[in-house]
């Protein structure tokens, strides 16, 4: 079978080829992708080659397929497991395989499987590693957004407080504490402010900061403070754009932050984040530098005396994805608010190179139209000449301008394919 794919040769080399995918062997699965988004991820693993830890050094003759937040449906079920799964069966995959302890991850490692393509290969160690998960939701792109929710679960999960005079380690977010998440209002921002409002352990306080007015806006109105007061929490957006971020947080919160999440690799903000962190406080550094001398300082004092730690995660496990599986399928978490942009397999390479350039949230794929990528935003001004355009313009107004599973669709029924 040919697949259509965006592979990656080298640092900043990425190609939209045609190639053949060899016949499955009895103990591998052919899947068609339809609906991968990009993150940042991709990007940094574009930037960076084979210097990436996921990118095998031989890239340059032997290229890998990008991208790693899928969601498809089984074309063939090799023999060894025709028992467990079926042909027509939707899914979606824990990338984070940790097979015999390797980092390789399709959308990184694999020479024939990634979100970025129309066909794959799903090798056997997916399977044996439990990451080939079945998806029964409504629309393809929350089995897609499925990932980067496993990712806030396991930071969440891996978040810790302890007791004093014990040595035990209580896992998790503190219930009805105080939370700060900064630089907040991203896409995986959203996904953990969704989490922390709608997941099972809540603050009692949740702050939101970020430095961009409009993403700020975007969040308080999809986010909003009425419905995570029905939760039970008291959420609040602020905008420390060129103010003492710290210092208008410990006014919030005199007596500190429990949890302080830091989802963008600056200096500054993980200084802030030490800053207004309560006594046995956690930081959370949820954000992925590409620089691999990045440091900050942190006060070991506080460290010594309050009892003060810091964690990071790089992904989610499994688990994480099945709990993120079954919030995002009874309605619980709301994955449509991370989407802004839509296109084709034929936008992923300038999409990817230039991610960090590209204003809003996800940019959401599908692989087998032909599509520039395109803001929600820009439906109604292209509908204007554009029949598919007006009518994705007309449901997503329906829907508080977001995305979702009619929209979703309306395009595959009209787009053209690639």
């Amino acid at each position: 079978m040919n697949t259509k794919a965006v592979r990656l040769y080298g640092k900043n080399d990425l190609r939209l080829e045609q190639f053949a995918l060899p016949p499955i062997r009895d103990d591998e699965i052919l899947a068609r992708v339809i609906s991968d988004s990009i993150c940042m991820s991709s990007y940094k693993a574009t930037k960076q080659g084979a210097e990436h830890k996921r990118v095998p050094n031989d890239v340059a003759h032997n290229p890998v397929i990008i991208g790693h937040e899928f969601c498809g449906e089984l074309l063939q079920v090799g023999a060894k497991w025709a028992d467990r799964y079926a042909v027509g069966e939707k899914f979606v995959i824990q990338p984070a395989l940790n097979y015999k302890g390797s980092l390789d991850a399709p959308g990184y490692s694999y020479a024939y499987i990634g979100g970025d393509a129309t066909a794959v290969i799903i090798p056997n160690e997916v399977m044996l590693m439990e990451c080939l998960l079945p998806y029964t939701g409504d629309a393809m792109f929350k089995g897609s957004l499925t990932e980067p929710y496993s990712c806030v679960v396991g930071a969440f999960n891996a978040s810790y407080h302890t007791k004093r005079g014990t040595y035990v380690h209580d896992m998790g977010i503190r219930d009805g504490g105080n939370m700060a998440i900064l630089a907040g209002a991203g896409p995986m921002g959203l996904a953990t402010i969704d989490y922390a409002v709608h997941g099972p352990h809540k603050p009692g306080l949740l702050v939101v900061t970020d430095i961009n007015s409009a993403r700020l806006q975007r969040a308080a109105s999809i986010l909003t403070v009425e419905e995570a007061e029905k939760n039970g929490v008291t959420l609040r957006y602020e905008n420390t754009w060129n103010i003492d971020a710290a210092e208008l947080l410990r006014r919030i919160a005199p007596k500190g932050f429990d949890d302080v999440f830091v989802l963008a690799p600056n200096t500054s903000l993980v200084e802030s984040a030490d800053s207004i962190l309560a006594n046995d406080g956690c930081i959370n550094f949820f954000a992925g530098p590409t620089d691999p001398g990045f440091s900050a300082p942190f006060n070991f004092f506080n460290v010594h005396y309050s009892g003060t730690h810091v964690v990071g995660t790089s992904g989610g496990n499994a688990d994480d994805m099945r709990k993120a599986l079954e919030l995002i399928s009874d309605g619980t978490l709301h994955p449509a608010a991370l989407v802004t942009h839509i296109g084709g397999l034929d936008c992923v390479i300038e999409t990817t190179r230039r991610l960090p350039q590209i204003p809003g949230g996800k940019k959401l794929i599908y692989t087998g139209i032909s599509l520039p990528l395109t803001a929600i935003e820009e439906f109604g001004e292209k509908g204007k000449t554009d029949p598919m355009f007006r009518e994705l313009h007309e449901i997503c107004r329906d829907h508080n301008g977001l995305w979702c599973a009619e929209a979703e669709q309306a395009l595959l029924r009209m787009a053209k394919p690639i």
